[in-house]
This record gives structure tokens, sequence and C-alpha cells, in this order.
């Protein structure tokens, strides 16, 4: 293998992905690789244009690019992804976060000041939004369950890396444990319906666990249809309850939450403008 130096191995990146992504989202990811293969910085890269690349890091990005063409989630790949301002492991067995989610938990705890609230989190996946919240409210007790268990392991080990007490259950969210009593319960349960599959991103749809995102077409509702009175038995009164939500079927979910006891139930749109969350309050 002949002799590579960083500026090389970037150019290298950037025309390997150049039919991948768009050129921002490629520089991005470079940032992302450049963090993983050689744990530099920005700064480290401007630095380092001229030095020369060990024959592992060269393999390594000729494998990251073929995963990449391939359609791979990057964040697969380098088994990691940022959210709300933290690293979390991912892994084929749990979704990979999104911002806007991170834009829940800001919701979350911006409307909720008060010190030891009891919060579950249903469907956790890598633990991300039971996490985050563990992190920023004030001195909470945190739940947290999903049916995965390969997910729920993956859960733990964030905790543990983000010095959290969260406590975990396996629980299928359409029979849900634990019988106890939450100041908030939140969700970002399964809610694309089948039919949208296919104009979903490949990356996507062909790698990201399908029982973390889709719902029957004839069934849309399915999870909030539980959740909802679960919610309802286990809020205290003028407990919360935080959905993310198909844009779809805002109206209907609206209205599965005022049947089940709700009041002050707003649909909100997330900052790209699409109808993407619900909260609630129990009476």
């Amino acid at each position: 293998m002949h002799i590579m130096i960083l500026k090389q191995a970037i150019e290298q990146l950037k025309s390997g992905l150049a039919g991948v992504a768009e050129p921002q989202e490629v520089q991005a990811m470079i940032r992302v690789i450049c963090e993983d293969v050689f744990n530099y910085d920005q700064v480290d890269v401007a630095l380092r244009q001229e030095s020369e690349l060990p024959e592992f890091a060269q393999e390594r990005i000729a494998d990251i690019i073929s995963r990449l063409q391939r359609h791979e989630p990057l964040q697969y790949i380098v088994g990691s992804a940022r959210f709300h301002g933290h690293k979390f492991k991912v892994t084929p067995a749990t979704l990979i976060p999104r911002p806007e989610t991170a834009q829940l938990v800001d919701m979350i705890v911006d409307e909720n000041t008060a010190p030891d609230l009891r919060v579950l989190d249903m469907g956790t996946g890598s633990g991300c939004i039971a996490i985050s919240l563990a992190r920023a409210l004030k001195f909470p007790q945190v739940d947290a369950l999903d049916i995965s268990r390969d997910a729920l392991a993956v859960a733990r080990e964030n905790a543990q890396a983000l010095k959290v007490k969260v406590r975990f259950f396996e629980s299928d969210m359409l029979a849900p444990q634990p019988d106890g009593r939450y100041d908030i319960i939140v969700s970002n349960p399964p809610y694309i319906c089948w039919s949208e599959r296919e104009s979903m991103d490949r990356n996507v749809k062909d790698y990201e666990p399908g029982q973390a995102l889709f719902v029957p077409d004839n069934d849309p509702l399915l999870f909030y249809k539980a959740i909802a009175p679960y919610a309802a038995r286990s809020l205290e009164h003028g407990g919360r309850l935080y959905l993310e939500i198909n844009q779809r079927f805002g109206n209907e979910i609206k209205r599965l939450l005022e049947d089940n006891g709700f009041d002050e139930v707003r649909i909100i749109e997330d900052s790209f403008g699409k109808v993407r969350f619900a909260a609630a309050v129990m009476r």
C-alpha cells in the first residue's frame, strides 16, 4: 500500500462520497470520520494535512467509503451518534437519534423545572431521551422500557458511560409495565406507515430496525392507542405526556388524547415547520 497523507485521504473521501450525500453533508461526515479514525478534531485536521497515515487508517477509510456507498449509516459504521450534546453508542439494534428528537428533550426540560420528577421513557432504544433527561432535569428518577433486549444492553452502556442512573425494563409498549406513578411520560414510538417506506432513504429503511420504525397502514395509531390509556392510569394529576408523532395524524392523536382524559393537548411543529410532537396534561 503506497504512503498516503491526510490531505489525500480527505480528497479520497470527498470523491468517494460525492454520489452518496450532498456536499455540505459530506463535509460533516468527513469531520466524524476524522474523529473516529484519527481522533482528530477540525483544528488537528487543518494542521496535519501533510502527515502520513498508518496502513490501518488507509484500510479503515477504504472500508468506510465502501460501506457508505452501500448506504450504511455512518453512525452504525463508527458506532456512535451525537445527541443533545452527548455521544451515544448506537448499533443496528437501536434507532439513530435524530436532532428533531432533541427538540422534544428541550421542550420537556423547559416546561418541567421542579426537582425530583418521576419520568418514564417508553421505547427507549439507545436510551438517548431517558439519559438526556436524567442529565438535564433536576434530580429526576428516570425509568425506561423497550421490547428489545439488544437495545436495552446498548442503553445501559450509554447510561453508564454518561454517568446517570436510569432503571431499564424489558417491556412491550403494547402491554406496558412497569406499574408506577409518574410526573412525565415520553415516547417516540414506531409511527411510520409501511406504505411510506418506499419513499424513505435507503440508509434508513435498509439498515435501521424496522420494529422501531414501522406500523401497519390499517392501524397507524397502534402504539398511541396503548400509550394513551397507560399514561392516563400512570400519570399523577397534572402530569405531562410528550410524544413524537407522524405529521399526518396530528388531529387524530389530539382526539385520542382528549378521549383518554387529557387536557391542554398541543400539536407542535419542529424547527423545520413539520408537525412532529404532541403534548398533553393529565386532568
